[in-house]
């Protein structure tokens, strides 16, 4: 009888430790539940081409599924506002960039969620540049030749981006700004029907991440006229810098894109960890790392604290370049 008192004591006192554990401790993954990733753009640009790729490792990973939602619009604004409101429980990704988490705070009156405040960081899965590029049948073989045109042209030449506030926009203005010519800014809302309109010709040039743009400048679609790197990239040793076309002001031009996985703030410590842990092993896979590099892009390795810091600096920097061009959200 003492014997099995202790025994029933001892499993009570078990169960109850385990009932007061948190929630996600016990049905983190897996649960049955897919994990929503979801990406601030339209498909076909470089988030969604990402998170694709991401998910479809993560979820084996975690013994679930992961499925990628679009809701593009505003630069990223759009997705970002639904995922800083959804649940704080490890089951939504945001597929964050350096639009949506660094420029529109300081590029709309109002966005809906503060880019480091509302979120967590989980993962920076690297940098990459953007490339200007023209259509094959363009007559623009030089960042000069542009400029030219542009100058001779009424409004200047035109130039589409992914939305207004993202990376593609910034770098346009960047150059209008430091070059003194003027554009013709056409926002989209994502980079893929945006390139797919300068390849048809219907606009005259696009600044657009090496993700996005680099398959159709290997097969011939598009033409690159410059990277906007300090240094020229290895998987486009041809292409030279902005900074490299001699033109007056264009010395210290550099636009360094990035994208980030977040998840909405107040996820658990734990949670954010292990998704953290499973996303930087995926990509130090070496195909991983090769379609990251054939991308153009730089693979990053950073805690969530340094994260943290590198978009704070990132935020203000990009407060400064939008004050100093007096740009406005269109």
């Amino acid at each position: 009888m003492q014997r099995r008192t202790l025994i029933h004591t001892a499993l009570a006192s078990l169960a109850g430790g385990l009932s007061a554990l948190p929630a996600f401790a016990q049905d983190q993954w897996p649960t049955g539940k897919a994990i929503t990733y979801l990406v601030p753009f339209p498909a076909g640009g470089t988030t969604d081409v990402l998170g694709r790729l991401i998910g479809q490792k993560l979820g084996p990973a975690l013994s679930t599924t992961v499925v990628i939602d679009n809701k593009g619009g505003a630069g990223g604004s759009v997705g970002s506002e639904i995922a800083s409101r959804a649940a704080p429980d490890g089951y939504t990704m945001l597929g964050g960039t350096i639009s949506s988490h660094a420029i529109n705070v300081s590029l709309y009156p109002k966005i809906g969620y503060d880019p480091q405040k509302s979120f967590a960081p989980v993962t920076l899965i690297g940098t990459n540049p953007v490339v200007l590029v023209v259509n094959q049948a363009s007559p623009y073989k030089t960042l000069k030749d542009v400029l030219e045109a542009s100058k001779a042209k009424s409004g200047g030449l035109s130039s589409a981006s992914a939305g207004t506030g993202t990376s593609q926009h910034l770098a346009l203005e960047l150059l209008a700004y430091k070059s003194g010519v003027k554009f013709t800014h056409i926002p989209y809302k994502g980079s893929g029907p945006a390139i797919q309109d300068v390849i048809g010709g219907q606009v005259d040039m696009m600044f657009d991440t090496t993700v996005v743009a680099g398959p159709h400048i290997q097969s011939g679609k598009l033409r690159a006229i410059a990277v906007t790197s300090s240094k020229r990239l290895a998987s486009m040793p041809d292409v030279p810098t902005v900074a490299e076309s001699g033109v007056p002001g264009l010395k210290d031009f550099e636009v360094v894109s990035w994208q980030a996985i977040f998840v909405p703030a107040g996820t658990p410590a734990p949670i954010v960890d292990r998704l953290h842990k499973e996303i930087r092993t995926i990509l130090a896979q070496p195909d991983m790392q090769e379609k990251l590099k054939g991308f153009g892009m730089e693979p990053a390795d950073m805690t969530t604290a340094q994260i943290a810091a590198f978009q704070k600096a990132e935020v203000d920097k990009w407060a400064q370049v939008i004050k100093a061009a007096n740009i406005k959200a269109e």
